[in-house]
């Protein structure tokens, strides 16, 4: 029995020593993954919101310096530096209507926006025809955000150009420098600046896209010789510049194509070369000069679409032109009715068909220059040689 228990007394002696051991593993483990931390101290007590510290290995990490100016690709700094000397040749034009509220009266509501550029230190302004069109009374905002009464000196509608004037310190306008002598080319940048959906100054770039295109103008005629860009021109850019990377002027922003009514990366604009034309001539003498023989004719063309005739019907002959002395004739009135006198279906070589082509034919003309007439006289054609004259009224052609 003795014996018996010396074992089992010993096999728990065994077994409680292999305990402590194990015991002592354990906790030297645990030792081995345990963070010691300093005692905290109150005054540098991290806070609830504070972030834990970078261990020194992720400390070490190498960080990238921040990105200079001298290190922008060349493209970049282009068209920075046109955007800051061009930024204070553009305009926010915004015209307003005067309304009559039951309960407040009179007032002006602003009704449309768009954009326009410095022309000259004399205050006069660039737009687009329809950003002013209709206005009863228009306000210009500079790139200081002073605002200026403008006044409508002068618009050609048949190319979509508005001339404005305002009296503003000379040191704040800054006028856009024209381009002159360079042939554009598509493929070359453009750069588009203006105040899209009245968000001012905002800049977009692209290319020509082509040139010499034909779109629809406001004054119902076609304008001719646009220019095609994709650069996004939206609602609010119509009136702004279209830069080259010179930052010099060769359009005026004036339509986009699209169905949704925002950019589809088809815009036109006025070149510059027509502008260099017309704006001079509307500060003049408050329009632009016309070029033509001197008769009236109708734009809408009602009689020759309720006849169905092509050419252009003379309306009136204008006493003392070219057309008066050529002996071109009007329409007869009688007791009998309406009798139709020429009708106009050639220039040149170019067909006229509607008033659009008699238009541009004449337009492409200068004063003093000689052109044949093919006129349609009942059942003749006769050719008539006559030259052109800038026009004493506007209603003429």
């Amino acid at each position: 029995m003795k014996a018996r228990r010396r074992g089992s007394i010993g096999i728990r002696l065994f077994a409680f020593f292999m305990a402590l051991m194990t015991c002592a593993a354990v906790g030297s483990m645990l030792a081995c993954h345990r963070k010691v931390l300093p005692a905290p101290d109150a005054a540098n007590a991290p806070t609830a919101n504070a972030q834990p510290a970078l261990s020194a290995s992720a400390s070490a990490l190498p960080v990238a310096p921040p990105l200079s100016s001298a290190v922008r690709i060349e493209d970049e700094r282009n068209t920075i530096a046109i955007f800051r000397a061009a930024a204070a040749s553009t305009v926010f034009v915004t015209q307003t209507r005067r309304i009559i509220d039951f309960f407040q009266g009179e007032q002006d509501v602003p009704v449309g926006s768009g954009s326009g550029f410095v022309w000259d230190t004399e205050g006069y302004i660039v737009t687009n025809y329809h950003v002013v069109d209709g206005a009863q009374s228009i306000s210009v905002m500079l790139n200081d955000q002073q605002v200026f009464e403008a006044q409508l000196v002068g618009v050609e509608k048949r190319k979509d150009i508005a001339v404005l004037k305002i009296t503003a310190p000379n040191k704040l306008l800054v006028p856009v420098h024209l381009a002159k002598g360079n042939e554009l080319e598509v493929g070359q940048k453009a750069i588009a600046i203006g105040n899209p959906f009245g968000l001012d100054h905002t800049l977009t770039t692209g290319v020509i896209s082509a040139l010499g295109r034909q779109v629809q103008g406001a004054g119902g005629v076609t304008i001719r010789d646009m220019i095609q860009t994709d650069a996004a021109i939206n609602p609010g850019n119509s009136g702004g510049p279209l830069l080259d990377s010179q930052g010099q002027l060769i359009g005026m922003n004036t339509m986009i194509f699209s169905k949704s009514g925002t950019s589809a990366g088809i815009g036109f604009a006025v070149p510059v070369t027509t502008m260099a034309r017309i704006v001079p001539q509307i500060i003049k003498t408050g329009r632009a000069e016309q070029v033509g023989i001197g008769i009236v004719a109708d734009p809408l063309q009602k009689i020759e679409r309720r006849l169905g005739m092509k050419g252009v019907i003379v309306l009136q002959v204008a006493a003392g032109t070219p057309a008066a002395q050529a002996g071109m004739q009007g329409l007869t009135r009688t007791r009998q009715g309406i009798f139709l006198g020429d009708v106009i279906v050639g220039i040149d070589d170019k067909r006229i068909e509607d008033f659009d082509d008699l238009y541009t034919v004449l337009d492409a003309h200068k004063p003093d220059d000689i052109v044949k007439v093919h006129i349609q006289r009942r059942t003749e054609i006769l050719d008539v040689d006559m030259k052109t004259i800038v026009l004493p009224q506007p209603n003429l052609m």
